[in-house]
Formats: C-alpha cells, sequence, structure tokens
C-alpha cells in the first residue's frame, strides 16, 4: 500500500529510550556476586538492589539514568543465575515466593521462555509478568487502601505499598516499570514500541527475582499485622457474545496469514516475530498469548498507518518523559492534539474504525487490551472465540496494505472473501445506541410472558370489574390516542425495526400496543465520531427508562407467580385476595402502557440525532421530559415491588404520567416530530 511506503523502520524506540535500555545498563562491566543479592535459599538481599538505587542532589527524586546503569551488572547476574538452574531448582528454591501473586503458575512458564533464549517469547513473558504483578500489587494496596489505583505508576508511587514493602524498595519498582524516565519495561512493550531484540533478557530476570522479593517481604509484613491478603476476582469480559461476527479462523485463513504477514506494509519487519509467534501461540491454543501479542501490534502498525496520514513521524516513536505516547486512545481519536482531523478514521472507514472501538475503548465493550494489561483476566479462561475475531479483522486489516495484484489473488479463496465481506458490514455492538436497542427488546421480551402468566379463572370476573373505572378507563383512552399518534411516525425501511409488515395481529392483553414495538432492533450504523454531549445525555435518560421498565415487569413476574402458588396452595389470607385482585388489574393496565413506552423509546432513538436541533431552551424542556418518564417507572418499580405493593396507586401514577406524556407530545417538540421527513434521513 503506497500509504506506507518509505525507508525501513529499524526501531520504534526513540533515542534517549533506546538507549536507556539498550545500551545504559550495560556500561559498567564489573561483576557482581550472586550471592549478594540471593541466597542459596533463594532469600532476596534487598540491601545489595536499593543501594543501587541513585537519587538527585535534593534527593527528593530518584536518578533514573544512574540507577540504571548501577543495577545493571545486578540484572547480568542475576540473569546468569537463573540460567545456571535446571526447572526443579528453580520451582524449589522460588515457588513458594510467588504463592502472593493470583498467578503463581506464570513464573515457571517465564523461566522456560528464558532459556528457550527466544526473543519474542521473552517479550511476551515480560508483559504477562508486569500485568500480574500490578494486579498483584493492587490486591497488597487493598490491605490498607480503599480504593486501588488504576495506573501502575499511580500504584507504586501509594504511600500504603510503601508501608508494606518500604520506600526504597518500590523506589527499585520504579526504575523498571514505574516512570517513563526509567526502563518504563510495561509500557513499551504493551504498546507495541519494543521490537523483540531491543528488549535485553536480563530486565526479565531481574523482574522474576524482585517479584520473588516482594512475597518474601509480604510474608514478613502479614506475619506482623495478622493481616491475610485477598485476591480479586478475574473479571468477565461484557458484551462478548454481541462481538462473535467472525467465524472460527480456519487453517486456510491462518495459512493466508502466514503469507501476507511477510508482504503486508501494515507489519514492520522488526516487529514480524512477535506475529509469527502469535500464530503459533494460537494453533497450539494458547488464546490469550496470541491476543496480547495481536493487540500490541495492531497498536504499532495503526500509529505507523496514523504517523504517516497525518504527517507527524515523530509520532512513530516512543515519547520522552515530557510528553505522552501516541497510543490507541489518540490514534482512534476524531481529533488530533492540535484540534486538525485525525486522518486514520477516515482512512479505515466507520466499519474498521467500529470494531476498533467497540475491542477496545467503548466503556460497556471488553476493552481487552486494558483488561490484559491490568492483569485482571484468567489468561487460562480467555476465549478463542474472541481472539478469532481479532485474528480475522488482523487479516482483513493486513489485505488493505497489499499490492493490488496479491489482493486479487487471496480474494478468491471464499474464506477471505467472506472474512472481507463481515467486516465491511461490520457496526458498533457496544455504542449506547445499540446497547439501549438491545435493553428495548429484551425488556419487549419480558412483558410479552405477562401475557402466559396464570390466573384463576374464578376471579377473572371480579377483576375485570375493578377495572371498570374512570381512572382506568382514561389511561386506556390516553394510550390508544399515543399509539395512533406513534404508528404515523413509524419509520418504513429504517435499520432499527424490521418486519412492520408482518406486525402479529394479536396482542398479549387487551388494548396493548405492543404489537406495535419492534419485533427485532438490527444492529445499525452507529455515528461514533458524533458523540456530542446532548445526544449522550438523552442516551442515558432512555436507558435508565429502558431499566426500570425491566425492573418492573421482573417484579411483576415474581409478585404474579407467587400469588398465583399461594392461590393454588389455599395460603392466601382475604386481604391477600383483595390484592391479587388488584395486582391483577394493575398488570391489565401496565402492560401496554411499558410498551407504549418501549415503542417510544425505540422511535425516539430512530430520530436521537434530532435534538441537536434543538436550542437551548427546547433542550433543557424536551430533557426535563425524558426525565419525567424516568421518574414514573421509577416510582413504578418502587410501587411495584414485594415491600409496598401499591397496585392501585399504579393507577394514578400511570394517568398523571400518561397525560404528560400526551401534553407534551401535542407541543410536537419529541424527536420523532423534528426530525426531517425524508428517506435521506441521518442514520445513527
Amino acid at each position: 500500500m503506497e500509504v506506507l511506503i518509505g525507508d525501513p523502520i529499524t526501531t520504534c524506540l526513540s533515542p534517549s529510550v533506546y538507549d536507556i535500555i539498550c545500551n545504559l545498563g550495560f556500561q559498567l562491566r564489573e561483576n557482581c556476586d550472586i550471592n549478594s543479592i540471593v541466597t542459596q535459599n533463594g532469600e532476596v538481599c534487598w540491601k545489595t538492589i536499593t543501594d543501587c538505587v541513585s537519587y538527585t542532589e535534593s534527593e527528593q527524586g530518584l536518578d533514573y539514568w544512574g540507577s540504571v546503569r548501577l543495577l545493571g551488572p545486578v540484572c547480568e547476574a542475576v540473569h546468569s543465575h537463573f540460567l545456571s538452574l535446571t526447572k526443579g531448582q528453580f520451582e524449589i528454591r522460588y515457588a513458594p515466593w510467588f504463592q502472593w501473586t493470583s498467578f503463581p503458575e506464570l513464573f515457571p512458564e517465564v523461566f522456560d521462555a528464558l532459556e528457550s533464549l527466544q526473543s519474542p517469547a521473552i517479550s511476551l513473558s515480560l508483559m504477562k509478568l508486569t500485568s500480574c504483578l500490578e494486579r498483584a500489587l493492587g490486591d497488597v494496596f487493598l490491605l490498607i487502601g480503599k480504593e486501588c489505583p488504576f495506573l501502575l505508576r499511580d500504584l507504586l508511587a501509594s504511600e500504603e505499598l510503601a508501608q508494606v514493602f518500604s520506600q526504597s524498595v518500590m523506589n527499585v519498582l520504579k526504575v523498571f516499570v514505574g516512570s517513563p524516565c526509567g526502563l518504563n519495561l510495561r509500557n513499551v512493550l504493551w504498546h507495541g514500541f519494543a521490537s523483540p531484540e531491543e528488549i535485553p533478557p536480563k530486565y526479565c530476570s531481574m523482574m522474576i527475582l524482585l517479584t520473588a522479593g516482594l512475597g518474601q517481604l509480604l510474608k514478613s509484613y502479614l506475619q506482623n499485622t495478622k493481616l491475610t491478603l485477598a485476591h480479586r476476582s478475574f473479571i468477565t469480559l461484557a458484551n462478548l457474545e454481541d462481538l462473535i461476527v467472525f467465524p472460527d479462523v480456519t487453517y486456510e485463513v491462518l495459512s493466508v496469514l502466514e503469507e501476507v504477514m511477510t508482504k503486508s506494509a501494515f507489519i514492520l519487519k522488526i516487529m514480524l516475530p512477535y506475529w509469527e509467534v502469535a500464530l503459533v501461540k494460537f494453533k497450539s491454543h494458547r488464546f490469550a498469548d496470541c491476543a496480547i501479542l495481536l493487540l500490541t501490534q495492531l497498536e504499532t502498525g495503526l500509529r505507523n498507518v496514523f504517523a504517516t496520514l497525518n504527517r507527524c513521524p515523530k509520532r512513530l516513536l516512543t515519547a520522552e518523559s515530557t510528553a505522552l505516547y501516541t497510543t490507541f486512545d489518540e490514534i482512534l481519536a476524531k481529533h488530533l492534539n492540535d484540534g486538525k482531523i485525525n486522518q486514520l478514521p477516515l482512512f479505515l472507514g466507520e466499519p474498521a474504525m467500529e470494531f476498533l472501538w467497540d475491542f477496545l475503548n467503548h466503556q460497556e465493550g471488553p476493552r481487552i487490551r486494558d483488561h490484559l494489561s491490568h492483569g485482571e483476566i484468567n489468561l487460562h479462561e480467555f476465549s478463542k472465540e474472541t481472539t478469532n475475531q481479532l485474528l480475522a479483522f488482523s487479516v482483513v486489516l493486513l489485505l488493505r496494505f497489499v499490492d493490488e495484484g496479491l489482493l486479487s489473488v487471496f480474494k478468491e479463496k471464499a474464506a477471505v472473501e467472506l472474512l472481507i465481506s463481515l467486516a465491511e458490514g461490520y457496526s458498533s455492538r457496544c455504542h449506547p445506541v445499540f446497547q439501549l436497542k438491545k435493553q428495548v427488546l429484551s425488556c419487549e421480551e419480558s412483558i410479552r410472558v405477562w401475557a402466559l402468566l396464570p390466573f384463576p379463572e374464578e376471579l377473572t370476573r371480579e377483576a375485570v370489574r375493578l377495572e371498570d373505572n374512570s381512572e382506568t378507563n382514561g389511561c386506556h383512552s390516553l394510550i390508544t390516542k399515543m399509539t395512533d399518534e406513534l404508528y404515523h411516525h413509524m419509520p418504513e425501511n429504517h435499520c432499527v425495526l424490521k418486519d412492520l409488515d408482518h406486525l402479529p395481529t394479536e396482542t398479549p392483553t387487551s388494548d396493548t400496543p405492543l404489537a406495535l414495538a419492534p419485533r427485532k432492533l438490527q444492529p445499525c450504523r452507529c455515528r461514533r465520531r458524533v458523540r456530542r454531549r446532548i445526544v449522550l445525555e438523552v442516551l442515558v435518560v432512555l436507558r435508565s427508562i429502558g431499566k426500570q421498565c425491566h425492573r418492573v415487569s421482573s417484579q411483576v413476574t415474581v409478585a404474579s407467580e407467587l400469588r398465583h402458588r399461594q392461590w393454588v396452595e389455599r395460603t392466601l389470607r382475604s386481604r391477600q385476595r383483595q390484592n391479587y385482585l388488584r395486582m391483577w388489574s394493575s398488570i391489565r393496565l401496565l402492560s401496554p402502557v411499558l410498551s407504549l413506552i418501549l415503542l417510544l423509546i425505540a422511535l425516539e432513538l430512530v430520530n436521537i440525532h434530532a435534538v441537536c436541533g434543538k436550542n437551548a431552551h427546547e433542550y433543557q424542556q424536551y430533557l426535563k421530559f425524558v426525565k419525567s418518564i424516568l421518574q414514573y417507572t421509577e416510582n413504578l418499580v418502587a410501587y411495584t415491588s414485594y415491600e409496598k405493593n401499591k397496585w392501585n396507586e399504579t393507577i394514578n401514577l400511570t394517568h398523571t404520567a400518561l397525560l404528560k406524556i400526551w401534553t407534551f407530545s401535542e407541543k410536537k417538540q419529541m424527536l420523532i416530530h423534528l426530525a426531517k421527513k425524508s428517506t435521506n434521513k441521518v442514520l445513527l
């Protein structure tokens, strides 16, 4: 691809970062006695290590360069020491000291990587080690502190960890992983800056020893304080079921990837070994390892495209301590720091950007890279399906950076053609718009269950009599009028609604507009870059309404089943019997009301961007209107709860809410009224 043609890139490390990582720790050639660093029993002599940390003249800050220089021989001795051990000797001597982490079985694997002398494996091991260490240090922090810092550098700077391990020990960690002024091993690897050959293996060995030494210090602290270390549970990635769009990667696709890796301009030649190991890990069912390597290298490749398109070649390199790294957050943003339009999203197109945002950035998405890099995921349970999606997307992305002749050859393969087609048709699954659609569907299905709720036949006539009152009739009249009004705003061929020509002719309960509600909400193109605050603010309120409707539905279902069981078992007292009748009468009204609200949400969602056309006063009035619906649903949750059981009151509450909705609708200020009546509506 012409966009990336240029001189071969030999490093992604800026000169000073390259110097501190690759050169500085090798300047002192003196031999360091391993017995002064670690005893025969594997006990770390911390004083030898902390004495190598240098400080500025004021002793208020660390001299990172001086510290790396002095620690170089120590790291060399530790590395030679580990290489002299058998795996059995290593485990006997050090395994007990890794138990304080939530992933102690990782360290024998890291030892194997060191012995293999394969640079990509050592870099991968160091990434996993640093994420494991961060998670473990967070657990230790919570022995004393209340809210664990999100960033590793803030965690290492905390008073809580200094209280457990001592400040001098924390300063050692800062030199290796806690500051852009030091080696910063975690960040240069996790953000894809360091090639395999640029990470000295001795730093991986040193991180193993430091982790063991921390375990020894922690044991003493726990014995003295009588505290018990508790590990936080690993997280479960969110909304993964929505994100499975690509089929399983076949051996045919893997063979294509093996070939295209060597020909795609997207992959920097210095980073190719990472891609090769990623494929090996996938084939050996090490799916988390594969995903880690893919994520870091996607960032590397996209950073290169970003720097080229925006004509800022220096952004390809690691930044100095005075500037920020160019990471996914900037690469995927709409604007550059200077306010100019980022050319990368325009080049990649919406489908690719939405895939990346779904997997990496959206708060309700899996945010895979964040969770992996902070040690929050159980690597053994990382799913094949997730790695499949990343691998399939990578194939499509790499194919965009090969010459046309080769691309046409690959496209002749049915499996590749399918992947390209699916990628080009991708739309966001984690954007708030999609999540609201999913929520409406779920709530609609929940309300449809009400039609199946049992009710004693002998009580039916009495329940119908209770319904025959002016307020209930007034509610049904308003529902009918509003349903008719909303029906006229039903879009015919909009991506949000489907099968409107095949609406069911029967409804679960009488006079319900549920039949008009969307039978299936389709994923549609979300305007990821149009993230205006007022649009998101309205979406938040609409989602809150949907959430409360679902709570009401769940409470009604549980209450109805309980009362019916009590009726069958003849355990209902007279007062409870009357309450049962009132509940059933209320249910027959709430079903069409909640369905009406869901339909209103769906139609407002179709026209959500029309809110941008309102002036400040109109917007505040509209926001007040949707918040009044939210207040109504919140009150319904309270009234239909097992504790309150205020079924009669829900009728008065509903009548008041319906009047407000109808009054506002009469003003023609809802989004369905403001949207342009054109087939060229702005799609979400």
